[in-house]
């Protein structure tokens, strides 16, 4: 709606300043035409706005002109309160700072939202805890998220994955992320993305030397590249695998990042890869085992599904078999010891 699209110009170029009409249309989804006839009509309005030309022109307000309107519907004003990153704050120091800015936001809303607000931050709750993952380390990100905000380079003493020992990089930081409660810092290293988790981190240290970044580079962009390389890197290994209808659903929460497509029903031809053609296999009356596929790094990875017993059993590839075949033998020799000296 027109309307909507004046509000939303008004409060971008009062947080932003100088806007070009290029961007506003961009971020508008409309015609910079469409832009400039916008300015027209809040100019005529009464609002001080005003073009620039030139090169490094835009659309921007009279210096000190403020309006207190927020524009905020209600389903705008809900969505204020239902807070996807929860711990996200606590890491950052923020906890006290977000209750605040709340509280600030709640006595701006227009009074007949604010009821909705209230109702919808006691009763949506969101915890990005897993279930039985454990406690999670108390990672301290205040020195990188120093070092984001500094535009200074950055020193990490670091530990890979596997290892003992930490390596020294200097780093030029973009931002953090948080995914599923784990922190990552996106940093150009040698001018390569990459990602350090910072429950990694032995130590940072900000550098008195600038940043560089490479020009037009957002976060966003790295951080979207950077996760389908850990995507793409996993699953060169297909294993086919029966699971007894009992334990389906268990098997389907735990693995549902690694299944290539819905488990089918046991005999319902030989496919290995279903991609989503036919049923899923729950219902009753089609056998007690059902086929699935699943993308993993390594043969290696088989003897996690140790943990179903016989309720689970890896078709292929051989190598697979061979690997539980062997992890069992030594579960099977360690009680078999235990059991023999309890006696």
């Amino acid at each position: 709606m027109k309307s909507d699209r004046l509000l939303s110009i008004l409060l971008l170029l009062q947080t932003r300043g100088l806007v070009p009409a290029t961007e506003l249309a961009e971020r508008l989804e409309v015609s910079v035409r469409t832009i400039y006839r916008d300015i027209e009509a809040l100019s005529a309005s009464g609002v001080p706005v005003y073009a620039e030309r030139g090169r490094h022109g835009g659309i921007a307000l009279l210096p000190g002109f403020r309006t207190d309107v927020t524009g905020l519907t209600a389903d705008e004003a809900r969505a204020l309160f239902v807070l996807a990153a929860q711990g996200a704050h606590a890491a950052l120091g923020l906890d006290a700072a977000l209750g605040s800015a709340l509280r600030k936001v709640m006595a701006a809303l227009p009074a007949p939202h604010r009821p909705a607000a209230e109702l919808t931050s006691r009763r949506i709750l969101v915890d990005p805890v897993r279930w039985m993952s454990g406690p999670q380390p108390v990672v301290d990100v205040a020195e990188l998220h120093d070092a984001v905000f500094a535009d200074r380079r950055l020193r990490l003493s670091y530990r890979h994955s596997g290892t003992q020992t930490p390596r020294t990089y200097t780093v030029d930081p973009y931002g953090l992320v948080v995914k599923a409660g784990v922190w990552y810092l996106i940093a150009d290293r040698g001018g390569v993305p990459q990602l350090f988790r910072a429950d990694r981190v032995q130590r940072a240290t900000l550098t008195d030397d600038a940043v560089v970044r490479r020009p037009g580079v957002e976060p966003v962009d790295l951080w979207n590249a950077l996760r389908k390389q850990v995507e793409e890197r996993s699953g060169g290994v297909r294993l086919l695998v029966r699971v007894h209808r009992s334990r389906l659903d268990l098997f389907v929460r735990i693995h549902a990042g690694v299944l290539t497509g819905e488990p089918w029903p046991e005999g319902q031809g030989e496919r290995v890869r279903p991609e989503g053609q036919g049923e899923r296999a729950s219902g009753e009356g089609q056998g007690d085992w059902v086929r699935a596929e699943l993308a993993v790094d390594s043969v290696e990875w088989a003897r996690s599904l140790l943990s179903f017993g016989p309720n689970l059993e890896v078709l292929s590839p051989p190598q697979a078999r061979t690997v539980l075949a062997r992890h069992a033998a030594a579960v099977v020799a360690l009680y078999g010891e235990a059991g023999a000296q309890g006696g």
